[in-house]
This record gives structure tokens, sequence and C-alpha cells, in this order.
């Protein structure tokens, strides 16, 4: 039974619902992220750090003796990598190149989790899911640091013997997730919207894209499915293998609003580069560990909507 956890990026989008899961497990969590330990953590002990502090970082995987190192922290929007490429960069690439550094030093015998992105895949043809042998073709600042990011892991498991096993995550949302992504800026605007009287207008950018799309809960099921039975040195897509026109979740959205909503584009949200096909193929996955993802799309936005409707400020 794993007992000793290490999460960086804890208390992120993703590591809130992924310690819950561990501590619900019986597992003690040590957490690694930025700032002030938020509200409602349960963890063993709280490190505040950026993620390129790698002294700091090491001290933490010293401390914890971790059996298990899920590395979620660094710079996860695609949108914001534009603007910091640089600062995308070292997050993302020496944040993850330092911690392994320190597993290697302070902890050998963990398993690692290393979480990285379907958008490493870039452009796909449409119809097509790109399977784990898909070369990667970034075309954001974001995309390309995670391309780069799973190659270090792959670096450090050849080289160093490290226990680690690689994600590419496609797209997911779920309750607790930052508006600063699509989906959840379009619940948190309609929230608003019925709270309010006045135009209600839903401000989007590119709907013409299709993505494969889980909800956060079924991804931390996959991740912990990983660490319990993924391969040694391999890499996983984790999706659905179902692709989604973003236009249709907007008007499932919509849909369930409790007043009319229209739809209007805004100029300054369309990103300056976008892939119009990423769906994943979720077959290894599948293969060796039994996880597929289980929650209807229409479900996981319905969530995502109350949500953003139980918040006092929307």
């Amino acid at each position: 039974m794993v007992e000793r956890v290490l999460v960086t990026g804890v208390a992120g989008f993703v590591g809130r619902h992924l310690a819950d899961a561990v501590i619900g497990r019986g597992a003690r969590v040590w957490g690694v992220g930025f700032g002030e330990l938020p509200a409602g953590l349960r963890l063993e002990r709280w490190t505040s750090a950026d993620v390129t502090d790698a002294a700091a970082v090491a001290a933490a995987v010293a401390e914890a003796e971790p059996q298990w190192v899920i590395h979620l922290a660094g710079q996860s929007s695609a949108a914001l990598s534009f603007r910091q490429p640089v600062e995308t960069y070292r997050a993302n690439v020496l944040g993850t190149w330092g911690l392994l550094d320190a597993v290697r030093r302070h902890a050998r015998e963990a398993r690692v989790l290393l979480v990285g992105s379907g958008e490493a895949y870039g452009p796909q043809a449409a119809g097509s899911r790109a399977s784990e042998s898909a070369p990667f073709r970034p075309v954001s600042p974001y995309a390309l640091s995670k391309a780069a990011a799973d190659s270090v892991g792959e670096a450090f498991a050849n080289r160093h013997g490290l226990d680690l096993v690689r994600t590419r995550s496609f797209s997911h949302t779920g309750p607790g997730q930052s508006p600063a992504f699509a989906l959840p800026s379009f619940a948190r605007q309609i929230a608003a919207i019925e709270e309010r009287a006045g135009e209600a207008v839903l401000r989007v950018g590119n709907l013409d894209v299709v993505r494969d799309i889980t909800n956060v809960r079924d991804v931390t099921g996959a991740y912990l499915a990983l660490l319990e039975r993924g391969r040694r040195g391999a890499a996983y897509n984790v999706c659905s293998g179902e692709g989604t026109l973003l236009a249709d979740a907007v008007r499932t959205l919509c849909g369930l609003a409790r007043v009319p909503v229209r739809i209007e584009v805004d100029p300054a949200l369309v990103r300056a580069a976008d892939v119009p096909w990423l769906v994943g193929d979720p077959s290894a996955i599948g293969r060796d560990t039994g996880w597929h993802a289980s929650t209807p799309l229409h479900q996981t936005l319905e969530g995502l909507l109350e949500d953003w409707r139980s918040r006092t400020t929307v």
C-alpha cells in the first residue's frame, strides 16, 4: 500500500481533486505549490515554492521520502504562453528537470507520474485520433514546453532508470477550473448573466475547433490507474477518444442556462495560433490499466455550470 505521496501543483485544478482521491485511499500527501496553503487541502506538509526553485523542491522531496511523485506544477495556459513564452518554458521544462533530478538524488525508488499535454501533438487530420506514436508538432509556446518536458522525462527514465510514466492529457474540465480556460469561462459568464439584468451576451473566441474533452474526475482516475498499473517508461494519452466541436459544447451550456443567451465572437479571445482538430486515441491506457472515460459531456458541462452558480462572486 502506498502511504507517502508528493504532489507538485497540488493547489491547482487537478491537484486538489487528485490529493483528495489519494488521501481517500489512506495515503498522506506532501504538497508543493506557490503561495499560502489553500483552504480545504488536508496535507501532511505544505511547501510554498516556485517549481523552478530547485533547492526548495529538492528539500521537499527529501523530506517526504515519497513512494509516488505526481508532477502537476507548471504554466498550463496556451493563451498565456504567447504573452509569456520564456516564463512558460522555464516553469514547464526547467521545473520538470529540477524535480526529476531531485527524485534521482533523494527518492530513486519512487514511481513518478509526469503529466503532459496532448497539445504537444499539434494539428491532426480531421477525423483522426492521435496515438502515442504520433510526432510532436506544437503550435504554441505552451505546447512546445510540454513536448520538451516529455522528452526530459523520457531522458531521465532512460539515463537514470527512474520509474517514470508520462501522460499526454487532452482537454479536461470540471469544478474548480480557472476561467482562464474556455469552458469554465463560458460557464462563469452564463452564471453571471443569470444573476444580473442586462445584455445576455456570451463572449467567445474561435468555436470552430474540435477537442477531446474529459471530466476531471475521470482524469484523476486515469492518473491513479497509471500510477498503479502503467508500464514503466511508457507514455499514455489520457482522453476519451471522442471529438466535440467547441461550438456544440457552447450550445449545450447555453441550453442549460436559465435565461436566453446570445453568442458573440470577441476577437480578443481568438488565439494567435490554434489547432482545428485534436482528438486522442486512448487504446494504450485502456489496454494496460482498464481505464476509460465514463462521464458524459452533458453531465460534465452541467456540473461546471452548477459550480459557477454556487459561487458568491461570479
